[in-house]
């Protein structure tokens, strides 16, 4: 059954309204009518089973038959600080880590980032462009929530907003071996983990420095470098895995 995404304001006690791209999607590329069956999801963990009753130009009229508690989600929330890699690597992370199951994703710039931070104007389309990637991957790996993706922010900043607002952070690094990933996240029972990965080149050692100064704390994800765009999908999965929310 095909998933849509709307905002709770659509929904009213009998009808949901369906409006902008989806309108287009659902009758030229999936060609439902009305009598047809559709999910409908209110952004916030909730599902409702519909049908549509009606469709016009520009917006279609869903009527609800049964409203349902989304059981896809995770049961702790992940937060993706990835730091800024070039074009499709970025769209790649986004698409995949919101299939795996992440809760919200926030690119950083660190000292070796080879993209380097933009002005607000293409900052604002480049997060258009990604929060729909992310809304997309929702859709396919049916999703309770459209994780969101945030504007870049600077490394230290994200440092201490982790320290704040998250029960526990880990840093990947290729020169730590004392932590493993494995036992970080069987040490507890984390109900939010903040996950930083670094660019290309890596984290410099006194970015390392200052993670572990905020209690962020530094694990080895083995014996093998992974790039950028691979890591985090890794720790993600890992994630998943050890606390029950695969």
């Amino acid at each position: 059954m095909a998933k849509f995404f709307v905002d709770h304001g659509a929904i009213d006690q009998d009808y949901i309204l369906i409006t902008g791209t989806d309108v287009k999607h659902i009758k030229n590329v999936l060609r439902l009518t009305e009598g047809k069956e559709i999910l409908i999801n209110d952004r916030q963990g909730k599902d409702y089973q519909c049908i549509i009753k009606k469709m016009d130009t520009d917006v279609i009229y869903a009527k609800i038959k049964h409203v349902l508690l989304c059981e896809t989600e995770p049961a702790v929330e992940t937060i993706l600080f990835q730091s800024l890699v070039k074009g499709e690597k970025m769209e790649f992370v986004i698409q995949k880590s919101v299939e795996i199951g992440v809760t919200k994703i926030i690119p950083i710039c660190t000292e070796r980032c080879i993209v380097k931070m933009e002005s607000d104007t293409k900052i604002k389309n480049k997060l258009d462009r990604w929060n729909k990637i992310a809304e997309s991957a929702a859709k396919q790996s049916k999703r309770g929530i459209v994780p969101e993706v945030l504007k870049p922010i600077l490394f230290k900043e994200a440092i201490l907003y982790a320290r704040d607002q998250y029960e526990v952070s880990c840093i990947p690094f290729e020169n730590e071996h004392a932590h493993h990933i494995k036992a970080f996240l069987r040490a507890s029972n984390y109900q939010s983990i903040g996950v930083f990965i670094g660019p290309e080149g890596g984290f410099t050692e006194e970015e390392i420095e200052f993670a572990k100064c905020k209690n962020i704390l530094p694990v080895t994800l083995g014996k093998r470098i992974l790039r950028s765009e691979t890591a985090g999908l890794v720790v993600l999965a890992n994630i998943m895995y050890e606390m029950g929310g695969s």
